[in-house]
This record gives structure tokens, C-alpha cells and sequence, in this order.
């Protein structure tokens, strides 16, 4: 099969893809991702085809205006500050995937949920689309609420929350999608065709699979980019063979108002604790420059090499850090910044492996090392173990892989 993948967001919404599109080749598939631009190298540097699309998104983070929505926001209230900035680059957005994918001429469209326009593509190019996402919240079930809703449970409205949540799109959207089926899809009317199935990259360990998804929803393990190769550089390994093992921090590709002053709340917390620190600084949330010499700071390294050798992870919640973090066995601190962050703090916090995620905008020294603190526990380094160990134990590329297969030949496609 030819198939696209369509992915928008930061590096957790691209790096599984990339994970995906290399098991997919593997098994003699021909695969293009589209991504935004600022992924390209890290896209080609794995041999893949690659289609750039605009920036300008994932920039909007690092303006004034993009850092002050996430400083100030709480679930996906970030995003909804954002949406003045976000609709006038809408169109331009449409436009680079549909001009991607119809170059491409795809058998299939994989794509992330924030790729809204690839169901309309699929439409268009009369071949199926399969949604593939890092996080639940796009098949309704009264199991857990959709993460958008920063709550633990809705109870019997846990379903309806989910079907809310898929409409947002139409519901923010919807007039800008309508003209640009009409103008340049040439469709008329609302969409007329269905996904060929859901997949989600994540551990059903993490989250159990709901008994009332239907069996075109697959919750496949976490799609890991694996870099067996990589050695810590001589600074970061004499760090790591000095003492204790230290507690990573990182918050990924979130960007914060005051860096400075997240860093020195970081650095207190650790003193009172009585714990090293390893910062990863590469995202901007985090000063990484003045530190005592119990904190040792890099731009940013592959989980799966480093996690292994810390004591303990503090970071964003982010659905890759996470899985990367439970699959190493840590226990694990989230401190949220947005979107479906919250939602894995409460998971974690539900499976034992962490203490309950932080409220970042009220975060003290003494309520941080309280948390790191509470990591020492024989109990939740049991259960972050044995969480570890079930999540290495899968293989979610190849079972996401036959899921794709699986899909398309149902509907009498063609999978070689």
C-alpha cells in the first residue's frame, strides 16, 4: 500500500509517527509523512519521504501570546485562547496537506486527530482513512471521560463528553472546512464516509481498553522511536556514575513565562529532598544555566537510553514522556501544563506509579519535594516496575501495523 501519514503538533505528535511509518515500511508498504516543516530533519534523518507543512502552528507557542496561553491555561483552555491566531492560518494549512497527499496519491491516510482535514482528503481521493492517535477521547465510551474534560468522571455523561469532544472541530471549524470542501475538494454537503477504524498508541496496561469499543477500535501499545545506538556524552556520564541516580526533569516542547524561576522551584524542591537533578532543557520551560553542582543540564536525550538510569521523572504529562517514563519502571511526577496532560497525571496517579499530578500554576518548593519524596516509596516503585515490565513486553508498531492491514483488507483494499 501507499500510505500517508498526517501529523500537526509538537515532537510527541511527530515521533510516534515515525515509529509507525518505519514498522509500515518494514512490512514492504511505501509511506510519506507530512509534518510540520520544523520536523523535517529529524524525519529524513530516518530515510523517509517526507512532505513539509506550515510552522507557523507550532511557532505561535513560542510567541508572547502562545506562552501566555499555556502560562494561564488548564485542559485545552490554551487552545481555546488561542483560536484568534489559529483561523486565519487554517486555509494555508488545508491547502499544503491536500497538495501532499494528492501528490503522493495515497492508498490509505493515516493521520493524528489534529489533522481535521485528512477524513475530507480520504473522501475526496475515494480511499480509506484510518485515525491514529497518541491518546484516547475520539471513540465514545463510558469507561473514562474524553480528556478534554479535566475531571477523573463524568459519570453517565463519561459518553456524551467523548462525542462532544469530536465534534469540536465542526464546532470551531466548520465553516472554514465546509468552503474548502466546496472550493477545492468540489464537495457538497457534510461528509459522507467513515473511518476504516481507530487505533491508539498507547499501553492498554496504562489505560484499560473500554468493553464497549466495537472491534474497529484498537489499543495497540505505545509506538516508541527507539535509539539503540546513542552514549551519553562524557560531562552527562561522569554526572550519572557521581553519585546517586538523579531525578530526570523535563517538560518536553512546552515553553513557560518564567523559566527561571520553574528552575529555581525545581532546584529547592530537589535540596529539601535530598536528591540529585538531571534537567533537560531543550523545550524552553526550564533555565538550565546557574545550577548547583547537584544538577547537571542537557539540551535533551532519548528516553529510552537515560530514563533507565535515573531514580524518578518529573515532567509535563505529555502521552510519549509518559509511556516513555512508566516503561522504564519510574515512578513519575507530572506537573501539567495542557491539553491531555492532565489526564495522564490522573492515570498515573490511578496505577500507583506517581504521586497526583501538580497544579503548576500554584507549585511550591515544599509541595514539589513532597512529591519527589513520596517516589521513594517501596510500594510505588513496586508498581511502576511491574508497569514497566507489561509495557516492554509489547510490541505496539507491529500489532498497529497488522490492525492497519487487518482494516483495509476488510473493506477488500490493497495491503501488499
Amino acid at each position: 500500500m501507499r500510505i500517508s501519514i498526517q501529523t500537526l503538533g509538537t515532537r510527541g505528535d511527530v515521533q510516534p509517527y515515525i515509529a509507525l511509518a518505519l514498522g509500515l515500511i518494514g512490512r514492504g508498504h511505501e509511506v510519506q509523512i507530512a509534518a510540520p516543516v520544523q520536523f523535517e530533519a529529524m524525519v529524513r534523518r530516518h530515510r523517509l519521504p517526507f512532505a513539509p507543512l506550515p510552522g507557523a502552528f507550532l511557532a505561535l507557542l513560542e510567541t508572547p501570546e502562545g506562552k501566555a496561553a499555556i502560562a494561564g491555561g488548564r485542559g485545552f483552555g490554551a487552545g481555546f485562547r488561542l483560536l484568534g491566531q489559529v483561523r486565519p492560518l487554517i486555509r494555508q494549512l488545508f491547502d499544503a496537506e491536500w497538495n501532499a497527499v494528492r501528490g503522493f496519491a495515497p492508498d490509505l491516510i493515516l493521520h493524528h486527530p489534529k489533522s481535521i482535514a485528512a477524513p475530507h482528503m480520504a473522501e475526496a481521493l475515494a480511499c480509506p482513512s484510518i485515525l491514529a492517535s497518541p491518546l484516547p477521547g475520539f471513540s465514545p465510551t463510558s469507561a473514562f471521560p474524553s480528556p478534554l474534560f479535566p475531571v477523573a468522571s463524568l459519570g453517565p455523561l463519561n459518553r456524551v463528553s467523548h462525542s462532544l469532544s469530536m465534534r469540536a472541530a465542526d464546532w470551531l471549524f466548520g465553516r472554514q472546512i465546509g468552503n474548502w470542501r466546496r472550493d477545492v475538494l468540489g464537495l457538497a454537503g457534510p461528509r459522507q464516509n467513515k473511518a476504516a477504524g481507530v487505533v491508539y498508541g498507547y499501553s492498554r496496561h496504562v489505560v484499560p481498553v473500554p468493553p464497549d469499543w466495537d472491534h474497529d477500535i484498537m489499543v495497540s501499545g505505545y509506538w516508541f522511536l527507539d535509539t539503540p545506538g546513542w552514549q551519553p556524552d562524557d560531562a552527562l556520564a561522569a554526572f550519572l556514575d557521581a553519585g546517586e541516580p538523579p531525578i530526570y526533569v523535563g517538560f518536553g516542547s512546552m515553553p513557560d513565562l518564567d523559566p527561571h524561576r520553574m528552575a529555581a522551584v525545581v532546584v529547592e524542591a530537589l535540596a529539601k529532598a535530598g536528591k540529585r537533578g538531571l534537567f533537560a532543557t531543550g523545550g524552553g520551560a526550564l533555565a538550565g544555566h546557574g545550577l548547583p553542582g547537584t544538577i547537571h543540564a542537557i539540551d535533551a536525550a532519548p528516553h529510552d537510553q537515560l530514563l533507565p538510569r535515573v531514580a524518578a521523572t518529573l515532567h509535563h504529562g505529555g502521552a510519549g514522556t509518559t509511556g516513555a517514563s512508566l516503561r522504564a519502571g519510574k515512578p513519575t511526577v507530572i506537573c501539567p501544563f495542557f491539553g491531555d496532560q492532565p489526564f495522564w497525571g490522573r492515570r498515573v496517579a490511578a496505577l500507583g506509579a506517581g504521586p497526583p499530578p501538580l497544579d503548576r500554576r500554584r507549585l511550591t518548593a515544599d509541595g514539589l519535594a513532597a512529591a519527589i519524596m513520596a517516589t521513594d516509596s517501596a510500594e510505588m516503585r513496586r508498581r511502576a516496575a511491574a508497569i514497566g515490565a507489561a509495557i516492554q513486553a509489547e510490541d505496539g508498531v507491529a500489532a498497529a501495523v497488522r490492525f492497519v492491514e487487518d482494516q483495509v483488507s476488510a473493506l477488500g483494499g490493497r495491503t501488499a
